[in-house]
């Protein structure tokens, strides 16, 4: 598939999403489009039915969170320039409600200044992806944040990556099947940072989510932990990348053509 290019808006019907007629019992992942130019919501919902999911569509930020309250999608496709409530507000009004706070979110949007993108995972996106975009690696993406727990599962205290393997009630991690003699702030470090692939942390988030006995040296020494820990990661060391000006990340998986999911 090509690329997709915004394009400008048309007047043109609005694009009705089909509704799931099967009878088998595999239930259907539902997706919350919220985007307010119209040929591009129709483009993705057509895409994404063929894909077999079953496709909701919102054409500004209010709609968008009411429909995401009424019918608790299992994923959100969302603009961050439309109207009535921009994207980032809906995110964080997602974020703050019990009934959608562990909803999977991607941002889609024209936005590509780096810090555009820190800002959308700070309020508590998923995943990034800039217009224009590759069709085929967008559905790689909300493939790949779907196969991802979610925060309330039960297995919530597990988490796994490209051969990383993190067990928080038995405090145990390994790599590749071999297990890593981690220090406890080195497995509060890796277990935030392999739990959302992708999402760049600060130097700030990672020693609040990583606070421990030793808290304090942790505030004066987070690089050293993390060079510690990449040394112990061995061979998997490349998946904890260093963002500049920000802070530190888990590399998200790539696929053969070398997009990542």
């Amino acid at each position: 598939m090509g690329t997709i290019l915004d394009a400008p808006p048309r007047l043109r019907p609005t694009y009705t999403p089909r509704r799931a007629t099967g009878t088998g019992s595999m239930k259907k992942h539902t997706i919350l489009v919220v985007e307010d130019e119209r040929q591009m919501a129709e483009l993705l919902a057509k895409n994404l039915e063929r894909e077999g999911f079953e496709i909701l569509v919102s054409h500004d930020g209010q709609d968008g969170i009411r429909r995401a309250q009424r019918s608790l999608p299992d994923l959100v496709v969302l603009d961050l320039m439309i109207p009535v409530v921009d994207g980032l507000q809906v995110c964080q009004q997602l974020r703050n409600d019990p009934r959608t706070q562990n909803m999977r979110i991607l941002m889609l949007t024209a936005r590509s200044e780096e810090i555009d993108e820190i800002v959308g995972f700070n309020m508590g996106a998923d995943d990034y992806v800039t217009k224009p975009f590759k069709l085929k690696a967008l559905v790689h993406r909300i493939k790949a944040l779907l196969r991802r727990p979610s925060l309330d599962s039960t297995n919530s205290d597990k988490a796994s990556s490209q051969g990383i393997e993190i067990d928080r009630v038995q405090h145990v991690a390994s790599a590749d099947g071999e297990e890593l003699p981690l220090t406890p702030t080195e497995f509060r470090l890796l277990w935030t940072l392999c739990r959302q692939p992708g999402r760049p942390f600060t130097r700030n988030e990672l020693m609040d989510t990583s606070r421990g006995e030793d808290a304090n040296a942790l505030e004066r020494t987070i690089d050293v932990h993390i060079r510690s820990l990449r040394q112990k990661l061995g061979e998997k060391s490349y998946l904890v990348e260093t963002v500049r000006g920000v802070g530190y990340r888990f590399r998200p998986e790539r696929h053969e053509d070398g997009e990542p999911e």
